[in-house]
């Protein structure tokens, strides 16, 4: 009824898509979390029909949350995240901006767009291949040695990246000093 109220108030009809673009078609954002749910199956070599079972429903279901033709609920995505040992946010990662923009609240232009962060780097799907990697070498003196070379070349990146900070900071002019361009020669 308050919606009933509201489109009255305002004036503007209220249509429910049901998570459909107005064409019909499913939400692009609903089809790239379910490339991603397929994406993170097939890395783990399960198929559909595995999946189903572990988390209550056929592998149909599946096939359909993974097209984006059925929505994700909240609930379901946590199940999918624990199945799939992966966390939620990576069944988000890697959407372009335009399928971002196709977001109900993007479409009904009611949005502030809210200050950007940095994404934990523990959440990206690189940093857990690279963990599982890392665990599946059996040897554990070569494990130390891989994970003392990381260590390493971090330290000769940031030793880098702060050589070449203060190698800009030393060559820019003293406050009184002016800069004079090159001669034309």
């Amino acid at each position: 009824m308050t919606s009933a109220r509201a489109t009255k108030e305002n004036n503007v009809p209220r249509v429910s898509t049901r998570g459909r673009t107005a064409t019909g078609s499913p939400n692009p954002i609903d089809v790239h979390v379910g490339g991603r749910v397929r994406l993170r199956r097939t890395l783990l070599g399960m198929s559909q029909e595995k999946l189903g079972d572990a988390i209550g429903l056929t592998f149909q279901q599946v096939q359909k949350y993974e097209r984006g033709a059925n929505r994700i609920g909240a609930s379901r995505l946590w199940d999918l995240s624990r199945v799939l040992d992966v966390p939620v946010s990576f069944f988000f990662d890697d959407m372009i901006e335009g399928t971002a923009a196709q977001s109900p609240r993007m479409l009904a232009g009611t949005i502030e767009e809210p200050a950007s962060f940095e994404t934990d780097p523990m959440t990206k799907r690189e940093t857990l291949e690279l963990v599982r990697a890392y665990y599946r070498i059996t040897d554990p003196q070569v494990r130390k040695r891989v994970f003392e070379l990381a260590k390493a070349l971090a330290s000769a990146s940031e030793a880098a990246k702060s050589l070449a900070t203060t190698v800009v900071v030393e060559a820019l002019p003293s406050s009184g000093e002016s800069v004079q361009p090159p001669a034309a020669g």
